[in-house]
């Protein structure tokens, strides 16, 4: 629930200056405006599940961009059972909208991908809760070498053969001769890739869908020594979300999503550091590079 220390689940993904929304809980417009996140940049939601701490900010969030003038579509991921409902509370409110509002409906027992453009794709993650759930999966699509210009520039080859170079032809020289790719271009950078892992209970396989991951987000409600109640609600502790990082071989792990019964956090951070070193804590307005 929200506290005075922590809001409901919502994050932005920012990639390449391209922003999705993933979870609405309440109090998600309020947080987008402290950060300074234009409302007109966010094009696509998604859901995990339809508890209220992950959706319920949504149709405010829905009549908020009608009122500020949308035209653009607004696409919407989440499980089938969120339409219709959705419908009738923004008719029942009275907010007619001026934009579409495209509804995907998500399976959440399948991985699959569910977007894709032309550098990115984002693939959902089944996971185990009391109501369908399911993660999604944030991935780069390879990216081109870079040109080595001052190679080019001693030898000769117009920058005119870049693009061709880059997709692996070789380069000619004035006089024609032939000059390898791999001379004319450095290593591209890795493609990276982010997972969101909402509410879910430990599941041993989930590393298998995140392996060689950048970074992952994974739900810790509870500490170890609260097993117990993990197991009942279907969450996981800190230490179990630390071994899905390090089965996973990711390079970071994100932890949040905690029980309002701790009042310092640093309690679940130290037991996933025991386990997967480095872990940092969701925090309010936090900007983390992946």
């Amino acid at each position: 629930m929200p506290t005075l220390r922590h809001n409901a689940s919502a994050q932005v993904v920012d990639i390449n200056d391209k922003l999705f929304l993933v979870d609405c809980g309440e109090g998600t417009q309020t947080q987008l405006r402290r950060v300074k996140v234009h409302f007109a940049r966010i094009n696509h939601i998604f859901i995990s599940h339809l508890h209220g701490d992950h959706c319920l900010g949504l149709p405010g969030m829905i009549s908020t961009f009608g009122m500020l003038g949308r035209t653009a579509p607004l696409h919407l991921y989440a499980p089938e059972a969120l339409h219709q409902p959705l419908l009738m509370m923004l008719e029942c409110c009275g907010h007619g909208l001026d934009y579409e509002l495209v509804f995907h409906p998500v399976d959440t027992k399948r991985q699959q991908v569910i977007y894709e453009d032309k550098g990115l794709t984002i693939e959902t993650i089944p996971l185990q809760h009391r109501m369908p759930c399911c993660g999604y999966l944030f991935r780069e699509k390879p990216h081109l070498p870079h040109i080595r210009r001052d190679r080019m520039d001693a030898l000769g080859i117009s920058m005119s053969q870049a693009m061709r170079i880059k997709n692996g032809e070789d380069g000619v020289m004035p006089d024609g001769t032939v000059v390898p790719h791999q001379q004319l271009v450095l290593p591209a950078q890795q493609p990276r890739a982010y997972a969101y892992c909402s509410d879910t209970k430990y599941i041993p396989t989930l590393h298998h869908c995140l392996e060689n991951v950048t970074t992952i987000y994974h739900e810790s409600t509870y500490a170890s020594e609260h097993q117990r109640e993990a197991e009942k609600y279907m969450h996981s502790t800190a230490l179990q979300a630390a071994m899905v990082a390090r089965d996973a071989k990711v390079k970071q792990l994100v932890i949040g999503h905690f029980s309002s019964r701790y009042e310092n956090e640093k309690l679940l951070l130290d037991e996933a550091k025991q386990v997967f070193p480095n872990t940092i804590l969701a925090d309010e307005r936090a900007i983390i590079e992946v």
